[in-house]
């Protein structure tokens, strides 16, 4: 049977997985607003208002985050690291990037750095406890 904490580990990655494409809506409702060119959909992203190329950099920073972060969860999940800082941490890096995007599409650049680096604070929490773990001498 699996430990709670070990189940939590892993809902927050898919929490995370859903929560990457989140920005991307509000990407999708403004190439609709200017119109999509399906037959050169990158070069629109120029034509987009500012709000919409906001959330298309939270988008590709989400992308790039949750990488690092379903790493750091995995890692920690084989390693046993159900702890509550643990826990903690893969649930405030969710919290860190479910306001992420809110802040970079509103344009609220210190909010937006404060989320981006909880969130790192929390991937390399996960990171040290599992190689702690991992490395009972260390």
């Amino acid at each position: 049977m699996t430990h709670p904490g070990s189940a939590i580990l892993l809902n927050c990655i898919a929490a995370a997985a859903l929560l990457m494409y989140a920005p991307f809506v509000v990407v999708a409702y403004a190439r609709l607003k200017v119109g999509y060119d399906n037959a050169a959909p990158r070069t629109m992203f120029d034509k987009l208002p500012p709000y919409a190329q906001r959330a298309n950099w939270a988008y590709q920073n989400s992308m790039e985050a949750f990488m690092l972060f379903a790493a750091a969860a995995l890692t920690a999940y084989v390693t046993g690291q159900d702890t509550t800082l643990a826990i903690g941490a893969a649930l405030t890096f969710v919290v860190a990037r479910l306001l992420y995007p809110i802040f970079y599409i509103l344009n609220v650049p210190i909010a937006r750095s404060l989320m981006f680096g909880v969130g790192s604070l929390c991937i390399t929490t996960l990171f040290v406890l599992s190689l702690l773990a991992g490395n009972g001498d260390f």
